[in-house]
């Protein structure tokens, strides 16, 4: 009888194999593979904090800069990326860099973040007959940013460094080169690691504040590289455009969100960013200066624009680019020493409003804005047959 029992639970032990083994050689329509997504690797978010035309010095807007710089430290960023013009002396073809200014960059640019990424601005090169008040204090301000992972270009002060889950390009504006040689391999490297690609020089490439039209230069070079985000400076001002792209007739393909979240593939996001410090230059067509006023397909990629100190945050993600706009109100005062408005006797300030009017004194976002990576496809945790 032992035996017996035995041998009937070696045959139905033998039966389940069997039919379990000629299940697993079935074509995987007939056993139903159930398609999963793959896990991703756990994840880590870097945070940015971004700022432009900061203007330590004489011609800029200490209130401004005082409290956007505050509010920058609270964000308590891994990295700081800065869009260029540190300083705004007074003098004409200045002949020395006062190191005044070196120390009020030093502790309040340098010493509160463990990463910085510097951009030459205009006012931050040398002196010259089209620009006489630049300071000329780049020399000093370079070495105390945290340098490139590759700083190997055809010229100084360009280079690449990834940061967390992005790699940031550098590119000097003046005078303007295409970086297409040495910065394509880079972005086609990055790619393959699934890394965002974001590129920050001074001059914007597209602007509704003081238009030049740069489409067929720096745009059409920028957007070949196909970046998710570019960011500039140099405008006084704050302005986001919609994910864009060019055609074969250099016209744009834009992608609009009202909603400001956007797919990768999109187009290419450009942001100008100059409200660190500086005094607002009000937008062309608010100052009637049809020379410099945007064409109306520009307008058209225009998302948002305002005239406020701000400064941005970008909380980066291997599936997710997130931008903060910040918003930094501080007491207007026309009539006192320190003015926000560039040559603020002019007329047309009569009539154009700042974004803080009416609103209190202190930090809010502005806006919000996202690109999101393309969802990966799933497959098997089964691997499929091979074709018979």
């Amino acid at each position: 009888m032992k035996w017996f029992t035995v041998k009937i639970i070696f045959l139905i032990t033998l039966a389940l194999f069997v039919n379990y083994s000629l299940s697993e050689a079935a074509p995987p329509n007939k056993v139903g593979i159930q398609k999963v997504m793959a896990p991703f690797p756990k994840d880590t978010v870097t945070r940015i904090t971004i700022v432009g035309d900061t203007g330590t010095g004489e011609r800029a807007y200490p209130p401004g800069f005082s409290a956007v710089q505050k509010a920058m430290r609270e964000t308590k960023p891994d990295a700081l990326l800065h869009l260029g013009d540190f300083v705004y002396q007074p003098e004409m073809f200045p002949d020395s860099c006062p190191d005044r200014y070196i120390e009020e960059i030093k502790k309040n640019l340098v010493e509160p973040y463990p990463l910085r990424l510097f951009v030459a601005g205009d006012n931050d090169l040398p002196a010259h007959k089209f620009k006489p008040k630049a300071s000329g204090c780049w020399d000093k301000i370079d070495p105390l940013d945290s340098g490139f992972d590759n700083p190997k270009t055809p010229r100084a002060f360009e280079g690449t460094r990834i940061v967390g889950n992005a790699l940031i390009g550098v590119i000097l504006s003046f005078p303007w080169k295409d970086p297409t040689e040495w910065l394509q391999p880079r972005i086609q490297e990055a790619r393959e690691k699934g890394l965002w690609v974001i590129l920050a020089f001074h001059e914007p490439a597209i602007t509704t504040a003081w238009y030049l039209n740069k489409r067929d230069t720096l745009l059409k070079q920028l957007n070949a590289l196909k970046p998710d985000l570019v960011l500039a400076g140099h405008q006084h001002s704050y302005e986001r455009f919609h994910p864009l792209s060019l055609d074969e007739d250099n016209d744009f393909k834009i992608v609009k969100s009202e909603t400001g979240k956007y797919q990768s593939g999109d187009g290419t996001i450009h942001i100008v960013s100059g409200g660190g410090g500086a005094t607002f230059k009000p937008f062309a067509d608010m100052q009637k200066n049809e020379e410099h006023t945007a064409p109306k397909d520009v307008f058209d990629a225009l998302a948002k624009r305002a005239l406020m100190n701000h400064f941005i945050t970008l909380d980066i993600s291997h599936d997710i680019l997130k931008g903060t706009v910040w918003r930094v109100c501080v007491k207007d005062d026309p009539d006192g020493k320190w003015n926000p408005r560039w040559r603020s006797r002019k007329d047309f300030w009569n009539s154009i409003p700042l974004e803080c009017d009416g609103k209190p004194e202190g930090v809010g976002v502005y806006e919000e804005f996202e690109i999101k990576a393309k969802t990966r496809k799933p497959y098997s945790l089964t691997p499929e047959p091979p074709p018979l």
